[in-house]
């Protein structure tokens, strides 16, 4: 009888069982979730406490405005040199594939990889037609790396990947042209520009430099004056006792070194117009040198630097300017109150420049990543940037202490929600006026320049510098000095300096660009010897 009714409840059984046993497991049922959501792929240098702020906000502003999931996947795969090596090696190795699958096409040789990307390469260059070929299909194609969005880095950056062709017009100027007027974005300001008329990079927030120190270090000296300028930090007072980030690992810290440049080239054609500049440049690599050798140590990462003044490990440094106004904030919370550090920005001594987001081409989430650039141009997206916690369309758990692109920011209705209300970068650097001209075209060979007279014989320029210091400093020793401030080329030569440093023009080599740095180090090596044995001589 048991068998009987066995048999009977066994058909009863399936039909409950199959459907159980057919149900997605839970991490199915996720997966299909998440399969289902919009994306949007973003590589970025941005900290963790910006993601975590951006993700919140733009999956709450996406499912306001479509009742839908969006998923966001970062890629941080280093500071801003890395990215933009990264995506060139990814651009590459993707057209390569492109070039390749099509028989019509030549070989994939040097002129393709060398020019597909090259925006030099255009009819009547007098460039192979290979080179000119690989060029327009690649512009003409959708190429992609499977990344949608370049989120930060500076606009320096940006600029050269947006000429390479790696970006493409995300379409929002067209969409709001109410945004980018002198009002709202403006295009230039300090001779910096904000955004790409033709929409393949906008700027989102703002950044200027300037100089933080450690008000108990600096109480401790016999000169308590607080390095209020650039100038300051090379003072020999501050012999062991700067912080500096390098400029060869960090795109923004290069950026400052540029400022400050351009400062003693604005500063020396105001007293000589017809040879200001060179003598402004001369002055400018000679001042960062006295601010190397003055240093306690050159960090690979840029916000270190007020991180260590803070706690004492430092005098003083040159910083961005939320990593110094945050990590003041955050010291004086840790000692009850008390200004530990204080950051400010040098009167009329930097630019305010933008930190620009680009669609990248071939986005492969390309409806999504317009939508994420839209949003953090938005008012309720320039909120995130410096607006306090628990405010208003503010972040939910970190201050991110960063400045808004937007003027009509800088409002009381907002202002009175910001971290920094104080803080308006459209007033604070009216007085500064960056030249393109001047330093912009040699951006990269300054990253290079500082290392060859600064970095790499960082021990030889200490020792020179400090035998200056006891024999009297500068003034004591004219000759020492003389020698010191040699460079390995004039500001006269700085476009063949260039020229040598390019690898792929005709007659270089990676070996001969190698030789030249090496060539300069070792020139400004043997004047630091020289120097020191003049100072030793009292000369």
């Amino acid at each position: 009888m048991y068998r009987q009714l066995l048999m009977a409840f066994l058909p009863l059984a399936a039909l409950i069982a199959i459907p159980l046993l057919l149900q997605p497991k839970a991490e199915d049922r996720t997966q299909t979730k998440q399969a289902d959501a919009a994306k949007v792929v973003i590589i970025t240098p941005h900290s963790e406490s910006l993601r975590y702020e951006f993700s919140r906000a733009f999956r709450k502003y996406y499912n306001d405005k479509y009742g839908k999931e969006v998923s966001i996947e970062w890629r941080t795969p280093g500071g801003t040199s890395d990215i933009v090596k990264y995506i060139d090696d990814r651009y590459e190795a993707a057209f390569r594939a492109v070039w390749q699958a099509d028989p019509a096409n030549s070989p994939w040789g040097a002129a393709s990889a060398a020019n597909f990307d090259n925006p030099k390469a255009v009819a009547g260059s007098g460039m192979p037609e290979e080179a000119l070929k690989s060029r327009k299909k690649f512009l003409d194609s959708d190429t992609g790396i499977g990344i949608d969005l370049f989120f930060g880095g500076g606009q320096y950056d940006h600029q050269r990947q947006a000429a390479k062709g790696y970006s493409v017009d995300a379409g929002i100027q067209q969409k709001h042209p109410e945004w980018f007027d002198d009002k709202v974005i403006p295009y230039r300001f300090s001779g910096e520009i904000f955004y790409d008329k033709q929409g393949k990079y906008y700027g989102v927030c703002l950044a200027a430099f300037g100089i933080c120190w450690n008000n108990q270090r600096l109480a401790e000296m016999a000169d308590k004056t607080p390095p209020v300028k650039w100038a300051a930090l090379g003072e020999p007072r501050f012999f062991q006792k700067i912080a500096v980030a390098d400029p060869t690992k960090s795109g923004s810290v290069n950026k400052c070194f540029e400022m400050l440049i351009q400062q003693q080239m604005s500063e020396a054609c105001g007293k000589d117009s017809e040879g200001g500049l060179s003598t402004g440049w001369a002055n400018g690599l000679n001042l960062i040198k006295r601010i190397a050798a003055n240093t306690r140590y050159v960090t690979d990462s840029a916000s270190k630097v007020p991180h260590d003044i803070a706690g004492g490990n430092a005098a003083a440094g040159i910083c961005i300017d939320f990593y110094g106004r945050s990590e003041a904030e955050w010291a004086a919370v840790q000692s009850g109150g008390t200004d530990r550090m204080t950051f400010m920005t040098p009167e009329n001594g930097t630019s305010v420049s933008a930190d620009p987001i680009q669609l990248l081409r071939g986005a492969p989430n390309r409806k999504t990543a317009t939508e994420f650039i839209e949003f953090v141009l938005s008012v309720d997206g320039q909120k995130i940037w410096d607006f306090r916690k628990d405010t208003p369309g503010g972040p939910e758990k970190y201050v991110l202490r960063r400045m808004p692109i937007r003027k009509d920011i800088y409002q009381p209705e907002f202002t009175r929600y910001m971290a920094d209300a104080n803080a308006d970068p459209y007033q604070t650097c009216k007085g500064f006026e960056y030249h393109p001209a001047w330093t912009g075209p040699y951006f990269g060979l300054i990253r290079i320049l500082i290392k060859c007279v600064a970095l790499d014989p960082l021990p030889e320029l200490q020792e020179a510098w400090q035998a200056i210091i006891r024999a009297g400093g500068p003034q004591a020793v004219p000759e020492a000095m003389k020698v010191f401030n040699e460079l390995p080329f004039d500001y006269a030569d700085i476009a063949k300096a260039k020229d040598d440093l390019n690898p792929d023009k005709p007659g270089n080599s990676m070996r001969s660009v190698l030789r030249t740095q090496r060539q300069w180090s070792e020139f400004c090596r043997s004047k630091y010897n020289k120097a020191a044995q003049l100072a030793r001589a009292g000369k």
